[in-house]
C-alpha cells in the first residue's frame, strides 16, 4: 500500500507521469522474491530514499534562495562608518580593514585613533590613506586631541561604531555616553577569563598557556566604564595545543578576529 500511495501522489522531478517515475526508480533493479512482505518492505525503503533525496534538493534550493535574499537585503543596508582605536602593531586593525575590503564586515574604516604616533597601526593606516588622530598623547601635546575635540572629529567622520583593536587606554565616560552601545572591544581571549586591567597582547596568550587551558579565542564585547566587563556580543573558539608558544596561539586567535567582528555586527 505504501508504494502504491507513493505512485499515486504524482510525478517526481524530471518525470512526466507516475508510471515513468516508477520505471525510472525500479526498472534497473530486480525485486527480491523471498516473500511478498519483504518485497513491499524493500519497495517502501527505496521509495522513502527517493522522497528524501527530493526533499534534500528542495531544502538546498530554499537555503540558496534564503542566502540570495539575505545578500540582497545586506546590499540595501547602508555600510557603517567605523573608527578603530589601536595602541600597537595593529594586527587586529589590519584584519578588520581587510574584512571591510572583502565584504566580510559591512562597513568602512573612516579614521584611526591611537595614543602612539608611530605605532605599527598608525603607519598602516597612513599607507592606506586613512586619517590618524592622536588621543591621548603625552609626547606632543600640541598634536594630541582632548576628549571634546575627539568627539567633534568622530562626528565629522559620521562614525557609527567604534572598534577597540588593542587600544590600551581606558575609554573616557564622555565618549561612552556619546556612543552608547556603539563601542566594541576585541579581546584576545574567551572573556571573562584572562580579562581586565593588565591583560593585553602577548600577556594574555602567555597566561592562557601557563594556566593549562585547552581552549582560547577572541571576544567582542560592549565597552563600559570597566576593563573587559561589558556585555559579550560574540566569541570564536580556538584550541590551545600542547606545543603552542604565545606567538603561535596569538596567530591562531588572530585568524578569528574578522569572523568574530562579523558575527558581532550581525
Amino acid at each position: 500500500m505504501e508504494a502504491q500511495h507513493l505512485f499515486l501522489r504524482g510525478s517526481f522531478r524530471g518525470c512526466n507521469s507516475s508510471i515513468q517515475c516508477r520505471k525510472t526508480l525500479f526498472a534497473p533493479i530486480s525485486l527480491p522474491f523471498s516473500s511478498r512482505r519483504a518485497s513491499r518492505k524493500w519497495i517502501y525503503t527505496r521509495s522513502s530514499q527517493h522522497r528524501g533525496s527530493v526533499k534534500k534538493d528542495e531544502y538546498e534550493e530554499e537555503v540558496l534562495d534564503a542566502e540570495k535574499d539575505k545578500a540582497k537585503k545586506k546590499a540595501q543596508i547602508a555600510r557603517k562608518n567605523l573608527a578603530v582605536f589601536v595602541s600597537g602593531g595593529g594586527s587586529n586593525f589590519r584584519s578588520i580593514y581587510e574584512a571591510t575590503q572583502d565584504g566580510t564586515v559591512h562597513g568602512d574604516v573612516k579614521v584611526l585613533v591611537t595614543n602612539k604616533l608611530d605605532c605599527g597601526g598608525a603607519e598602516f593606516a597612513r599607507s592606506e590613506h586613512i586619517p590618524v588622530i592622536i588621543f591621548p598623547g603625552k609626547s606632543d601635546p600640541n598634536e594630541a586631541y582632548r576628549i571634546d575635540d575627539l568627539i567633534v572629529s568622530l562626528r565629522s567622520y559620521e562614525v557609527d561604531f567604534i572598534l577597540l583593536a588593542g587600544y590600551l587606554k581606558l575609554i573616557p565616560n564622555e565618549l561612552i555616553k556619546t556612543y552608547p552601545k556603539s563601542i566594541f572591544n576585541i579581546h584576545p581571549s574567551l572573556l571573562p577569563a584572562f580579562g581586565g586591567k593588565g591583560f593585553y597582547g602577548m600577556k594574555v596568550h602567555r597566561a592562557v598557556i601557563a594556566s593549562g587551558a585547552r581552549y582560547s579565542g577572541a571576544t567582542v564585547h560592549c565597552v563600559d566604564e570597566e576593563y573587559d566587563r561589558g556585555r559579550i556580543v560574540a566569541q570564536r573558539v580556538v584550541p590551545v595545543l600542547a606545543t603552542d608558544t604565545a606567538e603561535e596561539l596569538a596567530g591562531r586567535v588572530l585568524q578569528e578576529v574578522s569572523l568574530v567582528v562579523y558575527y558581532g555586527s550581525k
